[in-house]
């Protein structure tokens, strides 16, 4: 038995056909911090990616989109345990079994619909947070051996440093295959019929799902997240401000 298996409480619908009956109404299931989280992210990403492709001159503002980065993954991992249902991992996290069937299923074109995330899309968001954050971390390591380094190079050596630098640069390509492979996914799925997924991201809501569905929205726990995402931004800046000055003798 995986963490989703049981299908009825994680919001799958079982009908043979692929798309949920017409009569189905519509269920709140993203929460305001996910979609707020979802969207900023992607921002971060690509605002990170622009400041670098911009020149040394943009270092600053690539910096503080690492940060952005860092903030955010951080806080959608914490809020995978503390957040409302379709949030929280362990209701839509399956085993290989599991997500094997659902590929399979997926490929003969009749795949089981979920109300929260899919099991393929549910192990992409892993992958992506913890690409994410890799990405982020190890560029607060680094340095381009010319003009800037990143906010934490005092903590490794020289060659350490440009070892991270190195895998900071090169995951950026892995990380833009997933993210492609995220966005045609989406669009597959909008144009194999079912509810689009870009609009459920933007108002919280997926049509044609009935209304008792298991984990329906309740509310979006706003205050814990405020709450989590200072303590959270809280702790990277205490990092930042108290890490050590890279010697003027390597650097």
């Amino acid at each position: 038995m995986t963490i989703s298996d049981r299908f009825t409480e994680a919001g799958a619908f079982h009908g043979k056909a692929a798309k949920p009956p017409s009569s189905a109404g519509e269920s709140e299931v993203w929460d305001l911090p996910v979609r707020l989280c979802h969207w900023t992210l992607a921002a971060a990403f690509l605002g990170a990616f622009l400041t670098n492709r911009l020149g040394v001159s943009y270092f600053k503002y690539h910096v503080w989109c690492g940060y952005a980065v860092i903030v955010l993954v951080a806080f959608r991992i914490l809020w995978g345990f503390a957040g409302t249902y379709h949030a929280q991992f362990r209701h839509f996290l399956c085993g290989p079994v599991t997500t094997l069937r659902y590929a399979a299923q997926l490929v003969r074109g009749r795949p089981r619909l979920y109300l929260g995330h899919n099991p393929l899309g549910a192990w992409m968001v892993v992958f992506l947070l913890g690409g994410l954050a890799l990405q982020a971390v190890t560029g607060l390591f680094g340095n381009d051996d010319i003009f800037n380094t990143g906010p934490l190079v005092g903590y490794v050596s020289h060659d350490t440093s440009l070892r991270l630098t190195s895998l900071h640069r090169h995951l950026f390509y892995w990380l833009a295959a997933a993210v492609a492979v995220h966005v045609l996914a989406v669009a597959a799925h909008r144009l194999a019929g079912h509810a689009g997924l870009v609009g459920a991201m933007v108002t919280g809501r997926k049509q044609g799902w009935h209304r008792e569905a298991a984990g329906r929205l309740s509310s979006s726990r706003i205050w814990r997240a405020i709450l989590l995402a200072i303590a959270v931004a809280g702790a990277l800046a205490f990092v930042v401000q108290h890490a050590p000055a890279p010697l003027d003798d390597i650097f």
